[in-house]
């Protein structure tokens, strides 16, 4: 397993022409090795890394991927500037908890407010499905809403941590049609928004949409 993780992280960067969504799943992987690999890939943004009970995978996120996702965290942030809302971006943050034998590392994450360890807002783009339900690690994690952007539209999660029973197949998380975060923000628009490749024209209809 460790050569395994040698060889993946020898692997040269990929070529302008390619365009992978490549992944790497292993089992049996205990604490100490996952926190030596975050160590490892300290400098090193090519990968997301993720744990949880013993299962890691790694992910090296295609450029279409790194291109929504920036899109998405530029948008949302123009909106928590346009409306006043203090916020502190954490970015792709390392957020864990080794007696949760979880951790994660977002596409984009926010605390909304005062800064604090664990976000109130993370949000994952896929491309390329992976192989941990990363709602199970968030819910460890307390992360409060959680945003997954897949084949073109956003759903959303909060967690509902007092009737975790009634959300068993989301770990605990309520899928909603409005954040409770950011109540007033039209989920339409944005959605709209991120899919316009021109950032410029997504800005300016984004916050024409938003000022009304």
């Amino acid at each position: 397993m460790v050569n395994s993780l040698k060889e993946l992280l020898n692997e040269p960067e990929l070529s302008p022409i390619d365009d992978p969504e490549e992944k790497f799943v292993t089992t049996g992987v205990n604490w100490q090795i996952y926190e030596a690999l975050l160590v490892k890939l300290a400098d090193n943004s090519h990968y997301r890394v993720t744990y949880v009970d013993g299962i890691l995978e790694i992910v090296s996120p295609s450029i279409r991927h790194e291109n929504l996702k920036k899109r998405l965290a530029i948008l949302i942030e123009r909106y928590l500037y346009l409306k006043r809302i203090r916020f502190s971006p954490m970015g792709s943050s390392t957020i864990k908890k080794q007696l949760k034998q979880a951790g994660v590392e977002p596409d984009e994450c926010y605390c909304i407010g005062e800064k604090k360890n664990i976000p109130d807002l993370a949000i994952e783009v896929i491309i390329t499905s992976g192989s941990i339900d990363k709602l199970e690690i968030y819910h460890r994690l307390g992360v409060s809403e959680v945003w997954v952007w897949q084949i073109n539209r956003l759903r959303l999660y909060h967690l509902r941590e007092e009737t975790p029973s009634q959300f068993l197949d989301t770990h605990g998380y309520e899928q909603i049609t409005n954040s409770e975060l950011l109540p007033k923000l039209n989920i339409a628009l944005l959605e709209e928004c991120i899919q316009i490749s021109d950032d410029i024209e997504a800005i300016d209809q984004f916050e024409q949409g938003t000022i009304i």
